[in-house]
């Protein structure tokens, strides 16, 4: 039996105008319009049989009118009593049919048809509201593993689901003011992938906030801090030594643009760094490797010979014509430079890239690294990879940009030279996105250098099986670029106008609408559009069981409470001091 077999004296009212998308109803049953509410579904005949239009509501109207506006006749002494005029506007999202080839009542987000002018109105409500969500979660990732976010708002009882291949192959946005549930909902993704027996997943966490999150498909792993660089190696701390960074990477981290010399500097550098990486493969018999490497090829080399030669390069004269010398082309012209890199080398902060130890130092040592990131160790043999959670808590915010955009291209470079039928998918994950994928606008050098890196990511990962997942609380501040590439979003509350205005850019024009809602989404609410999800929904997402470290702090509470915690401020002031928290 069809789903929507309604009796035309259930009808809201008929169809007064029809632009593209978009619907205008005029109500006749009263009753019924002072129980419709703005968002919720209804459906229109098709001229097509077996076929129904679904549409969102998106304003009523109900107005009263006189007859004079009605008409162009003349009124007499006396005004004639009101008349309503009753208009409820509809943005159409998709078709249901009755039947599409093997399957029964099945809904797609196209539009085979539009209303005809008269065609009937229904609102859907009860028995008919439950049966429709419950026929689209069970559609919702018919063709691959479903991913279960919550209950729709609309009918709790049905189960919110995306579908998860689609919502990964074509990148993802996760926004959220502060306290709205966004690392909720994150953790919420995140336990479902980790159960998966060949997950595999990168997490920046920016803020050590997920480290709550276990279980056997997770692994947590942090770049190292200064007190890591004296202790025992762990293969939980990371290194991302100076020989992964491109030329331009070098560039931007080591010479100021803005100076005299800075085209001697870059010069200079470029020839030395490619003349040590030439003897370290000559020392090694890379006979292979010689004959194509270049300045940005993956080759350890000895960042203190360069700086050798670079002190050798400032001081150097030459012969002159007459008797004595004269300053050599670059005496003088590198001294700020040698500068920059020395205080570099002596910052223990950036000891995990500028004093890596002995065995990042090999070449042997990029495989190993790699095969951490893509494929997780070798503890669990049968698993691909999991849920890799890499902590950043302890890298200093002016080099966060860059380390972040290194491992994802890293990632991308690996996926990009793997041959096509050995290639295993991967999802980055990009907590507080906005400090390190910043909006080009807001972007400093080092910034701007990192975004290259996503954007390409952004506009190709898909060809290479790497995915993206946008999470950020200012999406304002997050490059459109890269958010113009995502195609689904999870909106969360968000109350600054600015941030209202980047989603709604980003969503289809026929659904703008409902931007309106997200200043008055509840903690944990989310408005989900996209590929990934059959319907525009608003859905309460579901408490993930291990949530994230990123409870809001109550102050009233803790200032009411007896005694305090000021016990740690010594301790803070230490770890302040040796830039470490271990």
């Amino acid at each position: 039996m069809p789903l929507f077999d309604f009796a035309d004296s259930d009808s809201l009212g008929n169809v007064r105008a029809v632009d593209t998308a978009n619907v205008v109803v005029a109500v006749e049953n009263v009753e019924l319009l002072r129980k419709l509410q703005v968002n919720r579904l209804v459906v229109l005949r098709s001229s097509k049989a077996g076929q129904h239009l679904v549409g969102v509501v998106q304003k009523i109207i109900r107005d009263a009118v006189t007859e004079k506006a009605l008409t162009d006749e003349p009124a007499g002494d006396e005004l004639p009593p009101p008349v309503e005029q009753n208009v409820v506007r509809i943005t159409l999202i998709g078709t249901f049919f009755d039947k599409k080839g093997w399957e029964t009542n099945v809904f797609r987000r196209t539009l085979e048809s539009v209303p005809e002018i008269d065609a009937l109105c229904f609102p859907v409500e009860r028995e008919k509201l439950t049966q429709f969500m419950q026929a689209i979660s069970f559609q919702s990732g018919t063709d691959g593993q479903r991913l279960s976010l919550g209950h729709y708002t609309l009918d709790e009882s049905a189960e919110a689901f995306l579908n998860a291949n689609r919502f990964f192959q074509r990148h993802a946005v996760i926004v959220g003011s502060t306290g709205s549930g966004k690392s909720w909902a994150t953790a919420r993704l995140i336990e479902q992938i980790a159960e998966l027996p060949n997950a595999n997943v990168v997490l920046f966490d920016i803020h050590g906030e997920y480290h709550t999150l276990a279980g056997a498909g997770v692994q947590h792993l942090r770049i190292a801090g200064p007190a890591d660089l004296d202790a025992p190696p762990s293969k939980e701390v990371l290194f991302l030594p100076y020989w992964l960074l491109t030329y331009e990477d070098m560039v931007t981290m080591m010479i100021d643009g803005k100076e005299t010399n800075a085209p001697n500097q870059a010069m200079v550098l470029a020839r030395t760094v490619t003349e040590e990486k030439r003897k370290a493969l000559e020392a090694a018999n890379q006979t292979e490797l010689l004959k194509n490497f270049t300045v940005d090829s993956p080759v350890p080399y000895d960042l203190e010979a360069v700086l050798e030669t670079l002190r050798g390069l400032d001081v150097a004269r030459a012969d002159g014509k007459s008797a004595g010398s004269k300053a050599g082309d670059f005496n003088g012209k590198l001294t700020r430079f040698i500068s920059r890199l020395e205080n570099k080398l002596a910052d223990r902060r950036l000891g995990f890239m500028m004093t890596p130890p002995k065995e990042a130092q090999q070449l042997d040592w990029l495989p190993k690294f790699s095969k951490l990131l893509l494929s997780g160790t070798d503890d669990q043999p049968k698993k691909q990879g999991g849920v890799k959670v890499i902590d950043f808590s302890e890298v200093p915010s002016d080099v966060l940009p860059l380390v972040a955009a290194r491992i994802a291209s890293l990632i991308f470079a690996v996926q990009q030279w793997t041959p096509k039928d050995k290639r295993h998918p991967i999802a980055i994950f990009c907590d507080e996105a906005h400090l390190y994928i910043p909006d080009r606008s807001e972007a400093d050098s080092v910034a701007a250098a990192a975004v290259r890196y996503f954007e390409r990511i952004a506009k190709e990962g898909r060809k290479y099986g790497v995915g993206l997942v946008v999470i950020s609380q200012r999406p304002a501040e997050v490059n459109r670029t890269i958010l113009s590439q995502c195609n689904n979003f999870i909106a969360l509350r968000l109350t600054n106008a600015e941030d209202q205005s980047v989603v709604r850019r980003l969503l289809p024009d026929s659904l703008g609408g409902f931007t309106d809602l997200l200043p008055v989404l509840d903690t944990g609410e989310a408005l989900v559009v996209g590929d990934a999800c059959l319907l525009p929904s608003r859905i309460r997402i579901t408490e993930p069981k291990q949530r994230p470290d990123s409870a809001t702090v109550n102050f009233w509470d803790e200032w009411s409470a007896k005694g305090g915690k000021h016990n740690g401020v010594a301790d803070a002031v230490l770890s302040w001091r040796r830039q470490s928290m271990t």
